[in-house]
């Protein structure tokens, strides 16, 4: 006969099973706060959706798609009547497909998808520039709503980019300066032999670089014209 208040080992058999059950079960993942910033689901034709559904093991919910660790591959906020992607965009950064399109935004917010590395399509409405400007991405195509970013590219290629146009840029504004200098001064030459034509002579004949680094005129009406190198006469 067993003791008031004592169980027998094979009574705490079940009750040992039901909570290794229980603790082995996943809880569900937290969504995180950008998922919900906008109400109802992603659209079934969306850009993210038709993403999300290529991969088995990736899934919708609010406006995300995650996949089985509850990393964001997707985020559709299009239509939200947004003038900013909000303070909780940030969670967003593991994205490869952003869709933001038909909303008014305002303002410069350029520097809100830094850090958005894996990011690959990115819809965004007309008049809003594609982060870093084109050179950062392989296509931008315009559309009559919106506008799409197609392919980014890395930081290294897209400041080479940069640098390379801002040598080049740089090369040709030291061409057009150097032309135009020598232009003035040819034409600064010509101008004031001109005018002084029947009181000198401008010719190189007279033209000592050692001591005259340009071209110019010398003497007057009269004058002898100078004789520059003459050897120096004997006193004796």
């Amino acid at each position: 006969m067993a003791r008031p208040g004592f169980r027998s080992p094979s009574s705490l058999v079940p009750r040992a099973a039901a909570l290794l059950l229980v603790l082995s079960v996943p809880r569900a993942l937290a969504l995180p706060e950008i998922c919900i910033q906008c109400p109802g689901d992603v659209q079934n034709l969306s850009e993210v959706a038709l993403y999300c559904k290529q991969t088995p093991e990736l899934m919708l919910q609010g406006r995300c798609c995650l996949n089985g660790k509850g990393t964001i591959l997707g985020l559709d906020l299009q239509n939200c009547s947004l003038k900013d992607p909000g303070p909780d965009f940030a969670q967003a950064h593991t994205a490869v497909i952003i869709d933001l399109q038909a909303n008014p935004f305002e303002g410069d917010w350029a520097n809100t998808f830094r850090g958005f590395t894996q990011l690959q399509t990115l819809i965004l409405p007309q008049g809003v520039n594609c982060p870093g400007g084109i050179n950062a991405w392989d296509v931008v195509t315009f559309y009559i709503t919106n506008q799409t970013c197609q392919g980014q590219r890395t930081f290294a290629t897209a400041l080479g980019t940069q640098k390379r146009v801002l040598r080049m840029d740089l090369v040709l504004l030291m061409v057009l300066v150097s032309c135009s200098v020598f232009v003035l001064m040819a034409s600064m030459a010509t101008s004031v032999c001109a005018r002084a034509h029947s009181h000198c002579s401008c010719s190189s004949v007279f033209w000592d670089p050692q001591h005259y680094p340009f071209p110019s005129c010398f003497g007057g009406l009269n004058a002898e014209k100078p004789r520059l190198h003459e050897p120096q006469r004997s006193s004796y």
